[in-house]
């Protein structure tokens, strides 16, 4: 199944940005509302959240530079140029300043384009961001191990087997990801091994993220701000989002029964707490 499958209503443009061709995918009606992915994951991965959202909002979702359909950019030391991208998307679209949602690394990323450039961003959404927890050695010496197997590009073909088998799911989501793996819905297993197989780059993203520590400017954050966490996380824990919640001074919601995939467990628990955010009736 396509990305463009996958998100329904939602059409895929491509642009070229600094010699770096990025896939992205439009649609929906009201105030802009961008969608940014975490590390290995693509546009694709917000395939059960973006429904809901396109009802009352905009929607502009970016393959991130070497991930999906998008070419790797040059140069990538920082998080800083996968910000200036979404940016640069967005302008093209003529959807700034816009709300930001972002998960896992995703979310570190909506952090750095809210401090780059304040007046482009209304608020953000932290979706179980990484940042904190994945700057410690440990987390440099399982990434380094991630990297060199490159376990995504192994199951992406296999990923109709994996969402017809309990068992299959169980070992490739289990724990880190998933919480309840059994109910993890086939359209989900396919929103999130649709893309790992085209990948041009996604090291030089884990890496950029592993140097990135966005405690040290928190406090340049100007806009509002949310942090939403799936209760069962332990790739990225519970703890990670308090700490986050007390030095953004933002609302923490943690929704129970789901993992670090929580948009894709619990997406219309996730999507009622963005759109309560965002766009307050």
């Amino acid at each position: 199944m396509s990305g463009a499958k996958l998100l329904q209503g939602l059409e895929p443009r491509f642009v070229d940005v600094k010699g770096v061709r990025l896939r992205y995918y439009v649609g929906g009606a009201g105030p802009p509302l961008v969608l940014v992915h975490g590390l290995g994951g693509a546009a694709a991965n917000w395939t059960l959240v973006a429904p809901a959202l396109a009802t009352r909002h905009r929607l502009l979702v970016p393959d991130l530079p070497g991930h999906g359909g998008s070419s790797p950019l040059a140069v990538a030391p920082t998080l800083n140029p996968f910000a200036d991208a979404v940016a640069a998307i967005a302008a093209r679209e003529g959807m700034l300043p816009a709300s930001v949602v972002g998960h896992s690394m995703g979310g570190v990323i909506a952090l750095r384009l809210a401090i780059r450039r304040p007046d482009a961003v209304h608020a953000v959404v932290l979706a179980a961001p990484a940042g904190i927890s994945s700057t410690e050695r440990r987390a440099e010496l399982a990434f380094a191990i991630v990297a060199a197997m490159k376990p995504g590009r192994i199951v992406a073909p296999l990923r109709g087997a994996i969402a017809r088998s309990r068992l299959l799911r169980a070992i490739v989501f289990g724990y880190w990801e998933v919480f309840d793996t059994a109910a993890f819905s086939p359209l989900a297993v396919d929103a999130f091994l649709s893309a790992p197989a085209i990948h041009s780059d996604v090291e030089s993203a884990g890496w950029a993220l592993l140097a990135d520590d966005p405690r040290t400017d928190l406090d340049r954050v100007s806009c509002p701000r949310f942090v939403l966490w799936g209760a069962r996380d332990h790739l990225v824990p519970v703890a990670d989002g308090i700490e986050y919640a007390r030095r953004l001074g933002a609302p923490l919601r943690v929704i129970s029964g789901c993992g670090h995939l929580l948009i894709g467990e619990r997406p219309d628990a996730c999507a009622d707490a963005i759109l309560a955010f965002v766009s307050p009736s």
